[in-house]
């Protein structure tokens, strides 16, 4: 499977030296074009050249956004309307708790104000980063698969590549079980 990554944070002195950094590392190529650009253009031409090149998975990255941030919220929205990924990911800080979850309600509200069309694409997976730090604490992320219906697709548990993991469900339910 080959793997591509996109800048589409264009807003973030640093973010595209900072992506390609983890793409040496990771020996990943990486389609960028700078800053001050409509990140939903750069997703566009990304997915163009992705396709010409037969990049099986493009990894879209945007500019980290509060959800009360409207205009970085519209630049999201425009980015999903004009490309359809086929997965839209949500990555949030487990840490947070229930912040986390009136976080992603509300992006998934503003997603839905800002559609173009009827049927909003909305949040379709979760990402928790941070989950080593909650102990037994896992009700926020319960309540964040419960209010978007977005399953948890991986979480972070330490600082390095590999400490990105599937969820353990039974570890989450032994913990509520305590």
């Amino acid at each position: 499977m080959t793997v591509q990554v996109a800048a589409c944070d264009t807003f973030r002195s640093g973010a595209v030296e900072q992506l390609r950094t983890h793409c040496n590392r990771l020996s990943i190529p990486l389609y960028e074009r700078g800053y001050e650009k409509d990140p939903a253009k750069v997703a566009y031409e990304a997915i163009k050249s992705a396709e010409r090149s037969n990049i099986d998975v493009l990894l879209v990255d945007t500019a980290g956004r509060m959800q009360d941030n409207e205009p970085l919220m519209r630049a999201l929205s425009n980015l999903i309307n004009l490309n359809q990924p086929d997965l839209t990911l949500f990555v949030g800080e487990a840490l947070v708790g229930n912040d986390a979850v009136d976080q992603l309600t509300k992006f998934n509200q503003r997603l839905a104000d800002l559609a173009r069309t009827p049927t909003a694409q909305m949040i379709q997976g979760l990402v928790l980063t941070k989950m080593d730090t909650i102990d037994d604490k896992v009700g926020a992320a319960l309540s964040m698969v419960y209010v978007s219906g977005a399953p948890i697709m991986f979480v972070g548990c330490g600082q390095t590549y590999v400490d990105l993991k599937r969820l353990n469900v039974k570890s989450v339910v032994r913990s509520l079980l305590k």
